[in-house]
């Protein structure tokens, strides 16, 4: 199985692209994954946009 890993940028531009690229390779069997977005290590959250902080979330794992 191949793998496209897609890194686009968190922005509405970003996320438009990554999902026409995955419309785009529907039904070929190839396994399509991103690059995780959210709070950065030493990020302080005082400073971290709505769509950071919900894309942080989203993507939270148990500990």
């Amino acid at each position: 199985m191949r793998e496209l890993i897609i890194a686009v940028n968190a922005t509405v531009e970003g996320q438009t692209t990554a999902h026409y690229i995955t419309d785009q390779l529907d039904g070929l069997g190839v396994k399509i994954t991103r690059l995780a977005h959210g709070v950065p290590v030493g990020g302080e959250l005082d400073y971290l946009d709505e769509g950071t902080l919900t894309a942080a979330l989203r993507a939270r794992t148990a500990i």
